[in-house]
């Protein structure tokens, strides 16, 4: 014989109130800005963190607390954007090693090989994360590169 509609309705509720309580004790959106730049008043958080997920805002070479591009061109450019994402994943208990994928836009892709000298380095050899790149036109401050990543926070 099935299940009567009392325990069904019983279990219905249970769940409904299993699913409700999940939601309440799941992890808050936190977001972060690097004290250094709080004063530029961007529109957006350097990274945000979900659950065991941080998310970072795209990061160019900028030096950080100010609105100048790093001198050097593509070299001095993907350093100082690799470091700069460097201190927002410190900022957040996190490292490179913690990274699962990059989106890399590069102004011109004739550099390419220029920006990867730099980046392969802020990895350990043969564990990059997942990665997309293509040339763009327009990036912010009229910089080289920019870089957004994803990365996992839990064990």
């Amino acid at each position: 014989m099935g299940p009567t509609i009392k325990s069904m309705k019983t279990a219905l509720c249970l769940a409904a109130a299993m699913t409700v309580s999940s939601i309440a004790l799941a992890d808050p959106v936190t977001r972060y800005t690097d004290p250094a730049m709080e004063n530029a008043n961007l529109p957006f958080s350097q990274a945000v963190k979900v659950g065991d997920m941080l998310y970072l805002s795209g990061q160019i070479g900028n030096i950080p607390g100010t609105l100048e591009l790093a001198p050097g061109g593509m070299e001095g450019q993907a350093r100082q954007t690799m470091n700069n994402i460097k201190t927002v994943l410190e900022a957040n208990g996190a490292s490179f090693a913690n990274v699962t994928k990059c989106l890399v836009m590069l102004s011109d892709m004739e550099q390419w090989a220029d920006f990867n000298k730099v980046y392969v380095t802020y990895f350990e050899p043969g564990k990059f994360p997942a990665r997309s790149a293509f040339g763009a036109n327009g990036l912010a401050l009229g910089g080289a590169l920019e870089v957004e990543c994803e990365a996992y926070l839990g064990e």
